[in-house]
């Protein structure tokens, strides 16, 4: 479906402040000039969702890299989404019963989208209203605030809830475009910036909000840890640039539409997707697919050879593929072996790309490494998701899957035994390959976590052990009573 949508225009005779051109986040396009190197102007009509442009009209035209994105979501025009499929056999609206709150969803999405200004502007066009107060230029990307928690990125401490609070729930488009740019990737791959903007919104579109833990938020805390690992010594001095670029979009859609149930229920209610992967690494394989199709869509490698573009395609989908918990023993005994033997060679393209695979498997289960408050935030969501799982599993009579019971876990005994099991190994391990100030940190706070979670469950056990106290005397009492 093409849509096409007149944006107001500056008068003729109006100066354009020099200071626009020079804001982020704002492009000027005329019919004389063109940015970066891109594509002539009068073929971004062909966009689906992309502005007019009429070769008659001298006067620059203001557009946010988000202005495509704001026509494709209009109240009414609501494209079928992206990557999800329908689920056989199983109605999973139970799993989002809890709605966002009252209203059309593409309403909820241009608010998310936008902030408020610029959904009081757009929502007055949509209706077909002048605009009293327009706006000749619009909002610059990031608010000061969430500005200069960027200049700090790089931190272990970083707050992604405080930051995605401050960009109005964008905080994994803004972060992922942030680190690109600082890279220079944008230039060294001459990516359109309009495409590569899309391309982040799409993908944080197709994350699933009503999730607890797989949301938009968990893959920007994610590509938040990939980028401080990335910046470790023996990574920084070695990787390459097509290296930190996979790197970072692999960490961006490693759990793209996830459904927020995991592989073994997919398996037992005979979900599609089982049946087309076989049963083996079936979310992986979906979120792999389903960023291929959003980097496809938004074409954001179609100026590469295919031969490259098919490339970077099947090096992402085996960054993604690493990242299955199931294969977890499978890296760790391969990763150990190479610290054994010494034999890992920056310089060789398939050690370094088995490093990134690593790093990616450490960034997506680095939360108990992080700072108590961070660390316990993400905890409680991660076991909400699990206890809604099993809450959905009980009510289909189905086997409720380890650590999915409400009755019989806590976040506490979860908590314990993931750190023991699975994260203690990784990080171990990783620290041989980069003991830095980051990686000591890291085993630090994880520790101290650990042991704060030993507490809270040595508290629960003594309050469970004070109710039976209290439960066998109080009859004994109305008895003698």
């Amino acid at each position: 479906m093409e849509v096409c949508y007149q944006l107001p225009v500056l008068p003729l005779d109006r100066q354009i402040p020099k200071h626009v051109l020079s804001r982020r986040g704002a492009i000027s396009f005329s019919s004389s000039s063109s940015l970066f190197g891109g594509p002539d102007p009068r073929k971004l009509s062909q966009r689906r969702g992309a502005i007019s442009y009429d070769s008659s009209d001298q006067t620059a035209l203001y557009i946010r890299m988000l202005g495509d994105v704001r026509v494709r979501r209009q109240v009414g025009f609501e494209p079928e989404r992206r990557g999800s499929h329908p689920y056989l056999n199983v109605d999973f609206r139970i799993l989002h019963s809890q709605a966002d709150g009252p209203g059309p969803a593409s309403s909820r999405n241009i608010r998310r989208l936008l902030s408020f200004q610029r959904y009081q502007h757009s929502s007055r066009l949509c209706r077909g209203l002048p605009d009293h107060n327009p706006l000749p230029i619009l909002d610059q990307d990031y608010t000061g605030q969430a500005k200069c928690m960027l200049e700090k990125v790089g931190g272990w401490k970083f707050d992604i809830f405080l930051f995605d609070r401050l960009t109005n729930g964008n905080s994994l488009v803004s972060l992922t475009f942030h680190l690109i740019n600082q890279y220079g990737l944008i230039q060294l791959f001459q990516l359109d910036m309009v495409k590569l903007r899309r391309f982040l919104v799409m993908v944080q579109e197709d994350y699933r909000s009503q999730n607890p833990y797989h949301n938009a938020v968990h893959a920007a805390d994610v590509t938040q840890a990939m980028y401080c690992y990335l910046q470790e010594p023996k990574l920084a001095q070695s990787l390459t640039s097509c290296d930190i670029l996979l790197g970072l979009l692999a960490a961006v859609t490693h759990d793209l539409d996830h459904p927020g149930v995991n592989q073994p229920f997919l398996i037992k209610t005979n979900h599609h997707l089982a049946a087309l992967y076989r049963n083996t690494s079936v979310l992986e394989n979906h979120h792999w697919r389903s960023a291929v199709g959003l980097l496809r869509e938004s074409g954001l490698f179609s100026h590469l050879p295919s031969e490259d573009r098919l490339n970077m395609e099947g090096q992402l989908g085996s960054l993604i593929l690493a990242t299955d918990i199931s294969r977890q023993n499978d890296y760790l005994c391969r990763f150990r072996s190479h610290l054994d033997r010494e034999d890992l060679c920056m310089g060789n393209a398939s050690h370094r790309h088995f490093l990134l695979q690593m790093a990616l498997k450490c960034a997506d289960i680095c939360n108990p490494c992080r700072p108590w408050e961070l660390s316990k935030k993400w905890s409680e969501k991660v076991t909400a998701e699990f206890f809604r799982q099993g809450d959905i599993e009980k009510k289909l009579k189905l086997e409720v899957s380890p650590l999915c019971d409400s009755r019989l876990n806590s976040v506490a005994n979860i908590q314990i035994g993931f750190m023991t099991f699975v994260v203690e190994p990784l990080f171990t391990e990783w620290n041989r390959f980069s003991d830095t100030r980051l990686s000591q940190s890291m085993l630090g706070h994880l520790a101290q976590n650990k042991a704060c979670w030993k507490g809270v469950l040595q508290e629960q056990a003594q309050g469970t052990e004070e109710q039976d106290t209290d439960s066998k005397t109080l009859p004994q009492g109305s008895r003698e009573s």
